[in-house]
């Protein structure tokens, strides 16, 4: 027996691949003069869920069994690359211990920056029409980077394809909330995806 939340996350996966189907999303067609950026919202409760039909999505579009190209970035992977180029990754555990969680969170924000994350998420040969930017593990960086300073930074550089942002919380068309509960900033130029 499905429940009606697994029917649910169904139904809005179908909604996403239906979306990545669509000349016109996939041509940033049909929404002004906005950058073609999407948060699509789901209950944190069900990242396993969330996390096992990305993956399907994903090699559907490797495979080529759907019109586009998604070009996935999990933050958390960003995030550990860019600390194994700052050299700062084998050093970490040890700093919290050292310098206690408030200390480490700033030292890390100082190194570990919105711009950085851009920076590492960039790709050569952008696709327009056919790349859809997806980015995952929100909620696995948070608090070091927060999804509106993502979305802000990468307005610039991703401006010529789509990009969905996988969200843990609820997106009301302004304010971002992780998790439903904790205020992760304000953010208008993204279009609710659900």
């Amino acid at each position: 027996m499905v429940t009606q939340h697994a029917q649910n996350l169904e139904e809005d996966f179908a909604r996403l691949r239906a979306k990545l189907s669509d000349p016109m999303f996939l041509a940033n067609k049909g929404i002004g003069n906005e950058v073609g950026f999407f948060v699509f919202p789901y209950d944190a409760a069900r990242e396993d869920e969330v996390r096992a039909r990305t993956a399907e999505l994903v090699g559907l579009s490797d495979e080529g069994r759907l019109p586009c190209r998604i070009v996935h970035r999990d933050l958390w992977d960003v995030f550990l690359q860019i600390c194994e180029k700052e050299e700062i990754l084998d050093e970490m555990s040890g700093l919290e211990a050292d310098e206690g969680s408030v200390a480490f969170l700033e030292d890390t924000q100082a190194v570990v920056t919105p711009e950085s994350f851009i920076s590492e998420m960039d790709y050569e040969s952008h696709e327009p029409g056919k790349d859809v930017l997806l980015i995952t593990g929100v909620g696995k960086v948070y608090p070091f980077v927060r999804a509106h300073s993502i979305l802000e930074n990468a307005q610039h550089v991703f401006e010529d394809v789509p990009v969905v942002m996988l969200y843990p919380g609820k997106y009301d068309g302004t304010q971002l909330h992780l998790f439903s509960s904790i205020s992760d900033g304000n953010y208008y130029r993204a279009f609710n995806l659900l």
